[in-house]
């Protein structure tokens, strides 16, 4: 049965359960297959009503900062790979309480935390991030791999020997790419870091595998993942953390028209949603969402729309590209944005106080969940 858009209430983040599922399922073959560990990163997605659903499926999730890390241990039940471009004094303790793994981001924050990790009471597995100064990232904002990057640590500032208590090696250097970009960036890391990687226990390959989208080759980097095993024997732990790949397609902004303008050359739909405040990852990156029973213009189009959000900021529209449909819209109709769980979820802001979507889901007994809508206190509280 599909979503019936009409019964969710507007605007809503709407995830589909069961398309989750197989995201899910697809990554959870390629653990068995390659015999790695593939865990969700909360960066990318966070939605942790469906913690448990992921936790029978992958090896855990890594975290960013400490709110992360907390919320890993809350509601997936597990300690998090945790990985943050600095740490603070007060946070460090309650960070290894939270963690598993650690990686540090530089060799003057491992420094400062080292002893402190090696004299707390639970053993922590610490690790470093490396900049293997390779990327095929063409959006500079998500590219960690560009030059003078902050994240890693350059080959020329490592010796021979991995420093005292180091145990693994955290490289992320891909965005929404395929196996064949892995298998690349996989060869100039090892022209660099081979003989580091033949002293450490673990690798973590980090995120950018996008390896739930249509046309991916999953027997490649199977195949990838295995002769890299083959070629590094000593690690017993091989880790891929997406965070895209998790939530790929597996739901939905669901959006009302309020208004329409009429321009020159098209009509602006006024929606009850805002791109600078609940789509900013299609302000940043950039890209056009797409929307259900809309395409891209073409010269015959008669009904073509410029969609605009509910902010005063004069660029919160959709100006990327413009959108064409069979029949003119009309004030009250549903707008619904696809693709819109992952990353975009996470960056949301309250910014001009504009409503923030209700968040919600389709589960897999064709049934609508509300989880969660935002009131006024909610605003208020975030500002003092």
């Amino acid at each position: 049965m599909a979503i019936d858009f009409e019964v969710i209430p507007s605007p809503a983040y709407v995830l589909d359960k069961r398309a989750l599922r197989i995201n899910l399922q697809i990554l959870n073959l390629i653990q068995q297959e390659a015999n790695v560990k593939i865990i969700c990163a909360l960066k990318g997605f966070a939605f942790w009503h469906v913690f448990p659903l992921v936790a029978q499926y992958l090896s855990g999730a890594t975290a960013s900062s400490l709110n992360e890390a907390r919320l890993i241990v809350e509601e997936m039940g597990c300690e998090a790979h945790t990985y943050c471009p600095i740490y603070k004094k007060e946070e460090f303790e309650t960070l290894l309480i939270y963690s598993s793994h650690l990686t540090f981001n530089s060799l003057s924050q491992y420094a400062s935390f080292y002893r402190q990790a090696k004299d707390f009471s639970k053993k922590v597995s610490l690790g470093l991030r490396i900049n293997p100064e390779y990327s095929e990232v063409s959006t500079d904002i998500y590219n960690p791999g560009m030059p003078d990057s902050r994240l890693g640590i350059p080959r020329r500032l490592l010796g021979e020997q991995l420093p005292e208590g180091i145990e693994g090696l955290h490289f992320h250097a891909l965005c929404e790419n395929d196996s064949y970009v892995l298998e690349r960036t996989l060869h100039a890391i090892e022209e660099k870091f081979g003989s580091l990687i033949h002293q450490a226990k673990w690798i973590n390959m980090g995120g950018g595998h996008l390896i739930t989208r249509e046309g991916y080759d999953v027997e490649h980097l199977v195949k990838i993942l295995k002769d890299f095993r083959k070629r590094y024997p000593n690690l017993e732990e091989i880790i891929l953390e997406p965070g895209e790949a998790v939530g790929w397609h597996t739901g939905y902004l669901v959006s009302t028209i309020q208004d329409i303008i009429p321009q020159d050359n098209l009509q602006i739909a006024m929606l009850d949603v805002s791109f600078s405040c609940h789509m900013p990852d299609c302000l940043e990156m950039p890209y056009k969402p797409s929307i259900i029973n809309a395409r891209n213009p073409r010269l015959d189009d008669k009904f073509i729309y410029r969609m605009g959000g509910a902010s005063c900021l004069a660029g919160d529209y959709m100006g990327m590209g413009d959108y064409a449909f069979d029949e003119p819209l009309e004030v009250g109709e549903r707008i619904v944005f696809e693709d819109m769980i992952h990353y975009t979820m996470v960056k949301t802001t309250f910014f001009n106080g504009i409503q923030h979507p209700h968040i919600a889901v389709w589960t897999e007994n064709d049934e609508f969940l509300l989880l969660k809508s935002f009131q006024f206190e909610d605003y208020k509280q975030k500002l003092s």
